[in-house]
């Protein structure tokens, strides 16, 4: 392990890509403790207080290393980016002009990488606007409940929220840079990494406070769970069906070509951590809805019968709900991010076919049923992943548990990645990389 490390540093190129990302992460935590202007330290940490009892900042706090609640010039983080880059994969199955730039290449990509920016920086300028005016408010409904009213922005005066949009705007604009850089530079894809560098960043102070909430023996208990969720992620995450696939030979002058045998590989993870994305925010919508609801009579009672079953992470109903949601979002994004009608045809055209099934219609019927098959423990998995803070909430009296199973899943699929990219660069150079298979 140690003459692995040692490797990597020993080559001049990746060592310096690794420095790149380390120096552009340090940057990142940098300008998410740099406050925007105009905003109340004290209340600040109230909210920070409360934010950790639940709600849906808990979760969006999750993707910004805890700068969202300090209301930072990177306060919006990551998420901009990643809510445009889903909606642009949602909008390239029903807009054809997307599926043509998507079949054009690299021209194609750089179109759509370019239109993904145009629209998270949209997404940032309603994102920052609609989170400061909700400050101003107390930001109802982003609490969970328990959670009293907070005035974060004292002077609040138009001029002054142009300020902080523009600030905090042009933090995302910053943060989609560094990610780029990373990429360009550095080592991993950038936009993971900052996600990464922001779940992590939190996991010191939060196992300190589930020590002083649980107590030494409970502490090392949760440990060890913690150590068997890690292992069974990277067994999921690994996880694949292979898919075998032989190539046709054909005689062209007095050469042989093809006859070749490859594999399609299909994850059993195939979707990552998109749905509990797509679920987090689909159940909060009605906590946001509560704030236009009428403060008497039949408001008062949906008002309440929300905050006690959707805002309440350890409610039954909370529970079916969001292991519903997560499942019924695995296999939706999953059919859009495999499409095995195109990838049958694709087989079709390169003279392969899968043995003991026929090319073309059958072919794909065939990937349907196994991606469909596969893709139930995947999603059930992901289930409880995202249900494990209100396992430990019902069992342990946990309130802020930080090693969630959302946390875990980020971290565990990040470093996979990077670290399939550092052994790729090690055995380049005949070195013994990290990873074994």
């Amino acid at each position: 392990m140690f003459s692995n490390l040692k490797n990597m540093f020993k080559v001049r190129d990746l060592r310096g890509k690794i420095l790149f990302t380390l120096v552009i992460v340090g940057v990142f935590r940098l300008g998410s403790h740099v406050p925007t202007p105009g905003v109340d330290f004290e209340q600040v940490q109230n909210l920070a207080d409360q934010a950790s009892r639940g709600g849906v900042l808990t979760f969006l706090n999750l993707f910004s290393g805890g700068a969202l609640t300090r209301l930072a010039v990177f306060g919006l983080g990551i998420m901009p980016y990643i809510t445009s880059s889903i909606i642009m994969q949602l909008l390239g199955v029903v807009i054809p002009k997307l599926e043509e730039w998507r079949n054009q290449g690299a021209v194609g990509q750089k179109k759509i990488t370019q239109a993904t920016r145009y629209l998270t920086m949209a997404l940032a300028i309603m994102q920052s606007t609609g989170l400061l005016f909700a400050s101003a408010n107390g930001l109802p409904g982003f609490l969970g409940g328990g959670a009293t009213d907070l005035n974060l922005i004292p002077n609040f005066s138009v001029p002054l929220v142009l300020l902080m949009v523009l600030t905090m705007t042009a933090g995302t604009a910053m943060v989609m840079w560094l990610g780029e850089l990373i990429t360009q530079r550095g080592i991993g894809q950038g936009m993971s990494i900052l996600i990464f560098a922001g779940v992590v960043s939190g996991l010191p102070a939060g196992g300190a406070q589930v020590r002083a909430e649980a107590g030494n023996l409970l502490f090392a208990v949760i440990m060890a769970l913690v150590v068997v969720v890690l292992v069974a992620i990277v067994f999921i995450e690994q996880g694949q069906r292979r898919i075998p696939v032989q190539f046709a030979k054909r005689v062209v002058g007095r050469r042989q070509y093809g006859g070749q045998s490859s594999y399609i590989p299909l994850k059993v993870n195939q979707s990552g951590v998109i749905p509990i994305i797509f679920a987090s925010s689909v159940l909060y919508f009605p906590a946001l809805f509560t704030n236009v609801l009428p403060n008497s009579g039949w408001g008062v009672t949906l008002r309440q019968f929300i905050d006690d079953n959707l805002l309440k992470t350890s409610s039954p109903i909370y529970v079916i709900l969001y292991g519903l949601l997560i499942v019924a979002f695995a296999y939706f994004y999953t059919a859009i991010s495999f499409n095995p009608e195109q990838q049958a045809d694709l087989i079709k055209k390169q003279g392969g076919y899968i043995p003991g099934i026929r090319p073309g219609l059958p072919t794909q019927r065939h990937l349907e049923s196994i991606l469909s098959r596969i893709t139930l423990p995947g999603a059930l998995f992901l289930a409880f992943i995202a249900l494990l803070p209100s396992i430990a909430l019902a069992v342990g009296g946990i309130e802020n548990f930080p090693f969630a199973g959302t946390t875990l899943l980020i971290a565990v699929g990040v470093a996979l990645e990077t670290m399939k990219q550092i052994d790729s660069q090690l055995m380049m150079r005949n070195y013994d990389g990290f990873l074994r298979t």
